[in-house]
């Protein structure tokens, strides 16, 4: 068994900076330790998947982030883990707990097939991994050889943790309440649909200052960004459906001193509609987080979403965005873009038109192109 204190430093030592994670009890002393360290920043997700899309974020924009979980949460981490991490190469660190280990402490129902399955989930997604180090003199190694992997392969590394692998660890500070605004302090009402995600993301780049970064989630809205106009501060995802808010979080975080601008769809941010709450809680100042909302998975086919029965603007501004702003035009997108007030987290609610360009390309740079471009475009 080793203290907290010894991984959490020696990975410091290491480059790592952030951790987000979902609580297990194999966990808590990690977790109390990070949240009460000034050297270090734990960002609590609403799920798994984001967790690891957060970590990504954050590796992206040049600090090394931890995801951490309990290994029932694993499966939820499966699609970034296999359509963002391996693809662009992101390559962050992976702790999850072993509940249900076969032949181990008796545990939970729940557990009992996740717990046979963990280690082979994770070598299927081709994530090689160790048992978490139970003693202080193997951390360092242990650390090193998960670096290596990671420098050399661009893929994560996993520690599996056992029962009573860390010593207890009191928690002493508590989260800051930050209450949601009431009234919601939002501009716009129900507004029609105007125009098309080409027009709108026209705009858009018109208002893209210098040094800003511009995330477009998967599908119709990454592969139109790409034929208005490739550029070295864009990202394209691809799959990882509704991580993108998470992504884009992690880097706004590591990077305060530039502008991230994130494109999402409504079928992307019902999906893990979670992630908008750990946005409004970290409220980076940084941060616009607009939704191009057609009513439909435009991409998969065009088949109906649920937004037009959920009210988007007002679930942001109840998750704590400061700013929430619905526009029906690109030149009323423009302005909000251009003139956020007070430099705070905003939420754009977009309705447009159903409709694709004909003979939309798609991106002629890879994912890993992609990303290792912007890392160097945010070192510049």
């Amino acid at each position: 068994m080793i203290t907290a204190d010894v991984f959490v430093k020696a990975a410091r030592d290491r480059g790592f900076g952030l951790w987000s994670g979902v609580p297990c009890s194999y966990l808590k002393p990690f977790i109390n330790f990070v949240i009460d360290s000034p050297e270090d920043r734990y960002i609590a997700a609403a799920n798994e998947g984001d967790a690891v899309a957060i970590a990504s974020g954050a590796a992206l924009a040049g600090v090394r982030g931890i995801a951490m979980f309990q290994n029932s949460g694993l499966g939820n981490a499966v699609n970034p883990l296999t359509s963002l991490n391996y693809i662009f190469k992101i390559p962050i660190l992976l702790i999850t707990t072993l509940r249900g280990e076969p032949g181990g402490p008796h545990d939970e129902p729940q557990h009992g097939l996740m717990g046979p399955i963990t280690t082979r989930m994770l070598e299927v997604m081709e994530i090689p991994w160790e048992y978490f180090p139970t003693r202080e003199e193997e951390v360092a190694a242990a650390l090193d050889r998960a670096v290596r992997h990671m420098d050399e392969t661009g893929i994560p590394f996993a520690f599996v943790m056992k029962k009573d692998s860390v010593a207890p660890w009191p928690v002493k500070s508590r989260p800051e309440p930050r209450p949601v605004f009431d009234p919601p302090p939002r501009e716009g009402r129900f507004l029609p649909a105007a125009a098309t995600r080409t027009e709108m993301l026209k705009a858009l780049r018109a208002v893209v200052r210098q040094g800003d970064i511009v995330l477009a989630t998967t599908g119709f809205t990454g592969r139109e960004l790409y034929a208005l106009e490739d550029s070295e501060n864009q990202l394209y995802m691809v799959g990882s459906m509704g991580c993108l808010m998470s992504l884009a979080l992690g880097v706004a975080l590591v990077r305060p001193d530039r502008r991230v601008i994130a494109v999402d769809g409504d079928g992307a941010v019902l999906m893990r509609m979670g992630g908008l709450s750990t946005v409004g809680y970290e409220r980076p100042k940084n941060l616009v987080h607009i939704v191009l909302d057609n009513g439909t998975y435009e991409s998969t086919g065009d088949q109906a979403t649920v937004s037009p029965s959920v009210d988007l603007p007002a679930v942001a501004a109840a998750c704590g965005y400061p700013r929430v702003v619905s526009v029906s035009s690109p030149e009323d997108l423009a302005a909000a873009v251009a003139q956020r007030r007070n430099d705070g987290l905003t939420f754009i609610h977009a309705p447009i038109k159903s409709g694709v360009p004909d003979n939309l390309p798609r991106p002629k740079i890879t994912p890993q192109e992609v990303a290792r471009r912007l890392e160097a475009f945010l070192k510049d």
